[in-house]
């Protein structure tokens, strides 16, 4: 390896890892409205993305409490589910998209608010500030 390739300065090393993070919509509280297929697709897309729980409420009226963790999509609405985990079931369940009659976004949102550039920026001051052997944790979920 030449040291052409290796002449990298520390800011130039620092500025490629300060590079934009995902934007993610806060979704805490959301009630989509439903009223096309599409718009169904659409409100269980997001709650695939949503890093808390949702509560699905089924044509039969049972009302469950889910973290989605995948998204089947077919040609049809009977031919799609999810996937998900309950708090009161130990294994992992699955509902079809025709029978979801409304979607909440219920549960906290886990992610919000924890952006890469506050990370960077609490390890920058404690940098500033001197300190060595700095290791960050994450935040606490509750």
């Amino acid at each position: 390896m030449s040291a052409e390739v290796l002449k990298y300065t520390l800011e130039q090393v620092e500025a490629l890892e300060l590079a934009p993070g995902a934007q993610h919509e806060n979704l805490e509280g959301w009630v989509p409205a439903l009223a096309t297929d599409e718009d169904l697709r659409e409100a269980l897309t997001k709650a695939l993305d949503y890093r808390g729980d949702v509560t699905l409420t089924l044509k039969s009226g049972e009302r469950i409490e889910a973290y989605i963790f995948n998204c089947h999509t077919g040609a049809t609405l009977a031919d799609s589910y999810v996937q998900y985990f309950s708090p009161t079931a130990p294994e992992k369940r699955k509902v079809c998209y025709a029978e979801i009659a409304r979607i909440e976004f219920t549960g906290k949102d886990r992610a919000a608010g924890k952006h890469w550039e506050d990370w960077v920026k609490k390890y920058n001051e404690k940098k500033a500030a001197g300190e060595t052997n700095i290791a960050l944790a994450p935040d606490a979920l509750e």
